[in-house]
């Protein structure tokens, strides 16, 4: 079996939105497509999703959102936000995206598998306990976090978010949560308004919370520093059993809904940076959920050089590709997140030492 998961099903294109909305099945389709050119099958385990049970739903979600989602099942259209819309199929699709994560969690838990990627839709990093927002209907990453702590016997799971969009739901799920770390860099100002830097748990929580919010221009070399210098030593003191990532690909700078420079090589290179804190902290278990991502013509590309690191038929290194970062914009937006994460992390006592092509930077 191959050391990588993956689930893709032609079911996750039922869920219809109107005619010119960002998060439509065409998303999906280029990435089929990229796969079916790509020989996943061959080379890739695949893996049979299935339906999420309202048991598995109430993980996170209040019993009266949780029917609220199911009342619209056979409904030609329903309107839960002025962006987040329902067809007939959807519930029975996001119930399906769910489980399809939930599987993937499961083969890695056990082993079956090193890793995955969820390729699933709709998305979930906005829903709430009892809101719909942002094209997500039910939370995949904070269901499958939950469902790893309380049916897998996990104790401390990380939840990395890079989508361009902060992850509210996931973040307001979980801050009051010690055993859920959640780390999401994310380009601030912009929608949902939420993740600043000071941002980080309420309550028991505290410390628990990781912002990292940046303007937009941010490339390639950027996010691969910043997760380089900033993600290890929090996951060595943290430990996590499992990874989880909220991808999105809505950083690419053909991206309509962000204002980022994240090519193929930069999602590479980002996913190396976790499979090497993966390896070191949790045997390599990483479980990637698909979040944003819209400009059509570039998805399957961006999807591809990520699968291509999984399963390491491709080996980026960090190292070269955050040295060719701009100093300046990993200073800011490090510099601030760091000098209010000292207060909880003890790893971050000492200066944080970042290597650039021509200096070294010292935070």
């Amino acid at each position: 079996m191959n050391r990588t998961g993956i689930v893709w099903d032609q079911r996750y294109l039922n869920h219809r939105t109107n005619n010119g909305h960002p998060e439509s099945r065409q998303r999906l389709q280029a990435i089929y497509a990229m796969l079916e050119q790509m020989d996943a099958r061959r080379q890739l385990t695949e893996i049979t999703p299935r339906m999420a049970t309202t048991e598995e739903l109430l993980l996170v979600h209040s019993p009266e959102y949780v029917s609220k989602i199911a009342a619209t099942d056979g409904l030609e259209t329903a309107a839960l936000t002025g962006d987040t819309v329902t067809c007939a199929d959807s519930y029975q699709t996001a119930c399906l995206a769910v489980g399809g994560l939930l599987e993937a969690v499961a083969m890695v838990a056990s082993e079956k598998i090193t890793n995955a990627f969820a390729l699933v839709r709709p998305p979930g990093h906005h829903a709430e306990k009892s809101r719909a927002m942002g094209f997500c209907l039910f939370n995949n990453v904070a269901l499958a976090a939950e469902f790893a702590r309380q049916k897998l016997g996990m104790e401390r799971i990380l939840i990395v978010d890079w989508d361009v969009h902060h992850g509210n739901g996931t973040q307001h799920l979980f801050e009051r949560d010690p055993a859920v770390l959640f780390f999401s860099i994310h380009q601030y100002p912009h929608f949902p308004g939420t993740g600043f830097f000071t941002e980080t748990g309420i309550g028991p929580g505290e410390g628990f919370t990781v912002n990292l919010p940046i303007p937009r221009g941010y490339g390639d070399g950027e996010y691969v520093a910043i997760l380089s210098a900033l993600l290890p030593p929090l996951a060595a003191e943290f430990k996590p059993d499992l990874i989880l990532v909220s991808a999105g690909f809505d950083m690419h700078p053909a991206d309509p809904l962000g204002g980022m420079q994240v090519t193929a090589r930069g999602f590479a290179g980002m996913t190396r940076c976790i499979m090497e804190l993966a390896d070191t902290c949790c045997r390599g278990k990483l479980v990637l959920a698909l979040e944003g991502g819209y400009a059509v013509d570039v998805i399957g590309e961006a999807t591809r050089a990520v699968l291509m690191e999984l399963a390491d038929l491709t080996r980026s290194n960090p190292s070269i590709i955050a040295g060719q970062a701009r100093p300046k914009k990993v200073l800011y937006a490090l510099k601030r997140s760091v000098k209010v994460q000292r207060h909880y992390w003890k790893s971050l006592t000492e200066p944080l030492h970042i290597e650039f092509a021509n200096k070294t930077l010292r935070i």
